[in-house]
């Protein structure tokens, strides 16, 4: 299979994804300001769910690029992914409807750490198959923030039950982390082409 049918299908999951969450945001029945304040927890969690959609999709659209050719490992690691992603509307929902209470919160974090798993999972699998001195593994190099996420998430979790809004925080933290891009991938394409 050539990598750009897997990509134009990752594409299109995440592009569904994003539409599902933001049919969750519901149009209110009053036209005054203080009729969106119910809302604000539904969109504050949709904007964390967003922003973590929108990493996800340029980080893999970036480690796709790094792919010589596609097996079936790759396939099947790529889904997996995407089934965490596409859990996201869900625990987006439900923890926005429920003023992020603990349980949802909690399980936002869950979510947020198997799509991590899930991820960091694709990586090896494309390294095994590409070699260790393949693009991708020389670009990853220590991955700090690859390894500061999911340790964040394990904290997050349990504190969910602790305080809800703590454990949100230390999600939108590792979010703020993930939006400073990363040219590690691109550094090394670039180096990779110019030879």
């Amino acid at each position: 299979m050539k990598k750009n049918r897997l990509e134009a299908f990752s594409d299109g999951v995440f592009a569904i994804i994003i539409t599902i969450m933001v049919l969750e945001l519901k149009v209110p029945n009053q036209n005054g300001w203080t009729a969106l304040l119910p809302l604000l927890p539904v969109f504050l969690s949709y904007v964390l769910s967003f922003i973590y959609l929108g990493i996800y999709w340029n980080n893999h659209h970036h480690m796709l690029h790094t792919i010589q050719r596609v097996s079936g490992g790759i396939l099947w690691a790529n889904l997996h992914l995407l089934f965490w992603l596409s859990l996201f509307p869900f625990t987006t929902g439900w923890m926005g409807k429920n003023h992020i209470a603990s349980i949802p919160a909690a399980v936002y974090g869950i979510v947020l750490l198997m799509a991590a798993i899930a991820y960091y999972i694709l990586q090896r699998v494309i390294i095994a198959g590409q070699g260790q001195d393949s693009l991708l593994a020389r670009a990853i190099g220590n991955d700090w923030k690859g390894k500061l996420s999911p340790l964040l998430y394990f904290i997050a979790i349990p504190l969910a039950f602790l305080s809800s809004w703590i454990s949100s925080s230390i999600y939108a933290f590792v979010a703020l982390i993930w939006l400073i891009p990363d040219r590690r991938i691109e550094r090394v394409l670039s180096e990779h082409q110019s030879h």
